[in-house]
């Protein structure tokens, strides 16, 4: 019996022993652990470039995708199709190829290393003189002969990238071909742009036939890019894994009646189709038509969003800085879009402290949780932003939400990995931060159905959610399948927890 007695009084020593033992000495968490880790190679980008590229990071909603894909890629697609380089501006041409003037695509890096070189560079920002947004936006003339082709190509080479940098979900900017009759329409039709419901009565009769082809081409090109990545046989590759979405790309450098072309195209596509998800507009914003029409293509999005008030709205807005447009222009491009047209997220975002009445509207932003879409090296690239002259922390101190984003990363020669480094040697952003940016893409990206959270991002979990562990209960699952959102979101948690699991 005393033995007995002693083992309960040792016993109960030790649980008070544990209970007193100060916070620090106990067991960290795997987030804890690896959020020290993280501080400990902060200091070394190399260590900090192997662990973000593993880091999950959710969603890359801000992606182009012609720009998305490197100048390799294209110039073996050049290669595989018998295009041709032009000798002068050392672009992709389409055949035939009459030397001097072009030479074949096929074999030129063993032939010619140098014009194969030069034309990585002509077709990307590689060896460029930062920054400079006239060569940024002529590398797309590089290679349109190609990537206004086949569109399988450009998702399959998105895709491989996304996986390889442990992002689950994309939202690519691309038009469909069939869009081309609308604008030619709209441009026949002697409109200036400013009688809406002309123009959409213009456009009504040649909508439906234009949006059947839009979903017919998407049908094929993702049957071709299931077989080339195998993603319905046993060997499917990683990048099989990735969801991807579609946005419709508004040119805003058209004349205005093809402008609002596209974006009733875009409007339309989106109530027919799940796989369209958002409108968007883009191009440069600096361009002489786009200042001219910036407010007008506002208030086109304005009509069209009363029209059709379920369709989201992504906008290209403060993509400018002071010194490349006139002071002005700072003021009210961010403002029009979040208060006129209705945007859900902005992208880029860059002039907001130029903008009139800046914080009242970083608080409308942060109070109507309307996300900003980051873009560190786009934004260093083109206009020549960075580090502490970028908006980054800006944002994140008045509460708005952010996302980063690769832009153009082929063009670029970027990835979301580098744009994570970025943010951690640039912005001081810690493994929570960052954490938090990659929970905050899947919840702010343009999917159906309710999130996993029931508050804060990262915070508690809806109720039929709160008890599932590492697998939902049937509760759970119910919830989930009634949600791509939170399906997405799940699946993001359990990657995170592998991610903080794996020895350090």
């Amino acid at each position: 019996m005393k033995e007995r007695t002693g083992c309960r009084e040792t016993a109960l020593l030790a649980v008070l022993w544990l209970a007193c033992m100060p916070v620090a000495a106990r067991p960290a968490s795997d987030e804890a652990r690896t959020a020290a880790y993280f501080d400990r190679i902060a200091a070394s980008p190399p260590q900090l470039r192997i662990f973000l590229q593993a880091m999950p990071k959710g969603a890359d909603l801000h992606n182009h995708a012609s720009g998305s894909v490197y100048a390799e890629d294209f110039l073996r697609w050049a290669a595989e199709q018998d295009y041709c380089i032009a000798s002068d501006s050392h672009r992709i041409v389409r055949p035939p190829c009459v030397a001097p003037a072009s030479v074949p695509a096929r074999d030129l890096a063993s032939k010619d290393y140098g014009a194969y070189s030069r034309a990585i560079d002509a077709l990307s920002m590689r060896n460029a003189s930062l920054p400079d947004f006239e060569r940024f936006f002529a590398s797309f003339d590089g290679f349109r002969a190609l990537s206004s082709g086949d569109g399988s190509r450009l998702v399959a080479a998105a895709r491989e990238l996304a996986a390889d940098d442990r992002v689950s979900y994309l939202e690519l900017m691309t038009m469909p071909r069939s869009a081309q009759g609308l604008l030619d329409a709209a441009k026949a039709s002697g409109q200036d742009g400013n009688d809406f419901g002309a123009l959409a009565a213009v456009l009504a009769p040649l909508l439906p036939a234009a949006i059947a082809e839009a979903r017919a081409e998407l049908d094929r090109y993702e049957a071709t890019l299931a077989a080339a990545q195998g993603c319905t046989g046993a060997a499917a590759q990683p990048a099989c894994t990735v969801e991807v979405r579609y946005q419709i790309p508004v040119p805003r450098h058209r004349p205005p009646a093809q402008a609002f072309a596209a974006m009733a195209f875009g409007f339309a596509l989106v109530e027919a189709d799940p796989r369209w998800v958002g409108v968007n507009i883009v191009g440069p914003e600096h361009h002489p038509l786009a200042q001219r029409d910036y407010a007008l293509h506002m208030r086109m999005f304005a009509y069209l969003k009363q029209r059709h008030p379920t369709v989201p709205l992504s906008l290209h807005a403060g993509e400018q800085t002071l010194g490349l447009v006139a002071p002005r222009e700072l003021r009210f491009h961010v403002r029009d879009a979040v208060m006129v047209a209705g945007a859900k997220r902005i992208g880029h975002g860059v002039d907001i402290a130029y903008e009139s009445d800046a914080q009242a509207l970083l608080q409308r932003m942060a109070r109507e949780r309307i996300a900003v879409e980051i873009n560190l090296s786009s934004n260093a690239a083109i206009l020549g932003v960075k580090g502490a002259d970028h908006p980054l922390r800006l944002y994140r101190e008045a509460g708005v939400p952010v996302v980063l984003a690769s832009d153009d990363q082929g063009v670029l020669r970027s990835d979301m990995s580098n744009e994570y480094l970025r943010a951690a040697q640039e912005h001081g952003l810690r493994y929570a931060d960052l954490k938090r940016i990659a929970r905050d893409s899947i919840e702010y990206a343009f999917l159906p159905g309710a999130s996993l959270w029931q508050g804060k991002v990262g915070g508690a979990r809806v109720a039929a959610c709160a008890a599932a562990l590492s697998s939902p209960d049937l509760a759970c699952e119910r919830y989930l399948q009634g949600s791509e959102k939170a399906r997405m979101q799940w699946r993001l948690e359990q990657q995170f927890g592998r991610f903080e699991r794996e020895p350090r």
